[in-house]
């Protein structure tokens, strides 16, 4: 995979913002490894940024490395200084998750997705009066169809009322 580009506006900020980070990865006398390379691809995934430490002290040999690693893993060189390198790649977007809760099915029934949630374990913290004394906690169960509100208590869910207006509209 050939290696990302940047912008030099883009480069700029990124060195501003690796000024207070530290090497997560040092590459020793073997060189560049397969450890060393997924070593690098999780940092990459976590963080970014990050420096590398090269230990050689052939600056040919480093700037060859950090090629390779640049295009390996697809990430953008952004800075060689000496035995320090610094590389950057976006962060991959998040996949989106999606939860669908199955109820428990008896015999000769298909499974039914779950309408809203199901009982949960809160704990309610409500401030004491007396500023100088701990909060109150409570553990509550709350149900499916109650929910918390701002004040900590608990309300139960109404059934929604059908309007009474316009309603020879609707059979259209």
């Amino acid at each position: 995979m050939p290696a990302l580009s940047i912008t030099p506006a883009k480069r700029a900020t990124l060195r501003a913002q690796a000024h207070a980070l530290k090497p997560v990865v040092m590459i020793g006398a073997d060189g560049l490894t397969e450890a060393v390379l997924a070593e690098i691809e999780i940092h990459l995934s976590v963080h970014e940024l990050i420096k590398i430490r090269v230990l050689g002290d052939d600056r040919d040999a480093r700037a060859a490395t950090y090629q390779q690693i640049c295009e390996q893993l697809n990430a953008a060189p952004v800075q060689h200084i000496g035995k320090l390198l610094l590389i950057w790649r976006a962060k991959p977007a998040p996949q989106a998750y999606q939860a669908t809760l199955v109820r428990p099915t008896h015999q000769g029934q298909a499974a039914k997705p779950a309408k809203g949630r199901g009982s949960r374990l809160v704990t309610i913290v409500k401030p004491n009066p007396n500023p100088s004394r701990r909060p109150q906690t409570k553990s509550v169960l709350v149900r499916g169809n109650e929910r918390v509100t701002a004040g900590g208590s608990i309300k139960k869910a109404k059934t929604r009322q059908a309007s009474t207006k316009r309603q020879y509209q609707s059979d259209k």
